[in-house]
């Protein structure tokens, strides 16, 4: 174990081969379908999950990641003589697993004065592969020798400048999630629009809306091109390995280069977009 560690939750959609070749420290969700306990990672993959969706009759339900939880990893950690703790959670405005990772941390410092163990908590204000890839690029610069706040530092600039370009191609469950309206649904099915929707600092909003399922990639990359920064890095998720394929080689021809990983939504997202969904997440220009 590494004398500082980084920790961080399902939802950064870290495969199991990049959480374990970089290091990276995962609690997971314990999600409910159709009253049936779940966590995610341990019960199942990706690919099995959506399916699970497809099956479902009520959108399942996501707990939050308890303090009690985070400060059995606090004392772990510190038993096995860590010094520095970077604990990298979901956006804070769409779970309280922020605030229960704030609390263990102070609780930790209370019940253990006399502890040299360091613990950082930093908020992704967002989701999925924002986080993810971050945190394997902390990873490689721990590796490499660099310190804990010039690590951070490097966080929080990557949270200030990444953004989530998305759509799905039914909506059915962004309508029962409450992402869109049951009116704007009925409206989209019946007229065949998709909407084109960015995550920026945990906001979801809808950008755009295009008339049929041919028309949502070229639309995610369009709006790529107007918003990323030119020549980063970009990564492109979905919930279909064909489309993620499809996707990557629309992204190679308009910017010039592939890109940096395509990877599977995990259940936070994949829950809120169903099982047919595609994604981008980029670099835009810095908001904070």
């Amino acid at each position: 174990m590494r004398t500082t560690v980084l920790l961080t939750d399902s939802a950064c959609d870290l495969s199991p081969e990049l959480e374990k070749e970089y290091g990276i420290d995962i609690l997971p969700f314990h999600i409910t379908v159709d009253g049936v306990g779940y966590t995610e990672r341990v019960d199942f993959d990706c690919e099995q999950y959506y399916d699970m969706l497809t099956k479902c009759k009520e959108i399942p339900k996501t707990a939050q990641i308890t303090s009690f939880r985070y400060l059995e990893k606090f004392e772990e950690y510190a038993e096995n003589g860590v010094k520095n703790v970077i604990c990298v959670t979901i956006n804070s405005g769409g779970s309280n697993t922020h605030q229960s990772a704030l609390m263990a941390r102070d609780e930790f410092a209370a019940e253990h004065p006399e502890s040299d163990m360091h613990i950082y908590v930093v908020d992704s204000h967002s989701y999925s592969m924002v986080y993810g890839d971050a945190l394997i690029e902390a990873a490689k610069k721990i590796d490499g020798g660099a310190d804990v706040k010039s690590v951070i530092d490097f966080l929080e600039e990557h949270f200030a400048c990444a953004e989530v370009v998305l759509s799905m191609y039914t909506l059915n469950f962004a309508k029962k999630s409450g992402r869109i309206s049951a009116a704007a649904a009925f409206a989209g099915e019946l007229l065949g629009l998709k909407p084109i929707i960015t995550i920026i600092d945990g906001v979801t909003k809808t950008a755009s809306k295009v008339r049929g399922d041919n028309a949502v990639m070229p639309a995610i990359v369009a709006h790529a091109q107007k918003n990323m920064e030119p020549g980063s890095e970009y990564i492109v998720g979905t919930t279909d390995k064909d489309n993620g394929k499809m996707l990557a080689s629309r992204c190679k021809k308009a910017f010039g280069y592939p890109p940096k990983r395509v990877f599977l939504l995990g259940a936070a997202v994949a829950t809120n977009t169903g099982p047919n969904a595609v994604a981008m997440v980029y670099r835009g220009k810095p908001r904070r």
